[in-house]
């Protein structure tokens, strides 16, 4: 029989306090999710392959299979958060430019020739 142990480290989705540094903190902890998945996922076909009861090689392959979703769960919330904080900059950088070469109805100037 063949035994399969892996561990997932938890992962931390709080909002970090608006530094530039979280930006950088989800795409390492999404690359790192990544990476997992695809050592489960080869773990997976693995154990199709290896030795070992069927009905054992099914629990392994359904242990596996729960661990993938949850890391895939784990990757989407990340994701949503890294797409929410490029949109909030992208937000402050429209809001910057607001005014500066685009003139609004109180700064107008008329010009006649």
């Amino acid at each position: 029989m063949t035994t399969i142990q892996t561990s997932t480290p938890s992962v931390q989705t709080g909002s970090s306090g608006g530094s530039s540094s979280g930006a950088s903190g989800i795409a390492s902890q999404i690359s790192r999710l990544t990476s997992q998945i695809t050592k489960l996922t080869q773990q997976l076909k693995d154990v199709a392959k290896g030795s070992g009861s069927t009905e054992d090689k099914k629990k392994q392959q359904e242990l596996l299979q729960a661990q993938i979703k949850m890391l895939q769960a784990q990757l989407a919330q990340l994701q949503r958060q890294q797409a929410e904080e490029a949109q909030q900059k992208q937000d402050q950088k429209q809001g910057k430019m607001e005014g500066v070469n685009s003139p609004s109805a109180d700064h107008q100037i008329d010009i006649y020739i």
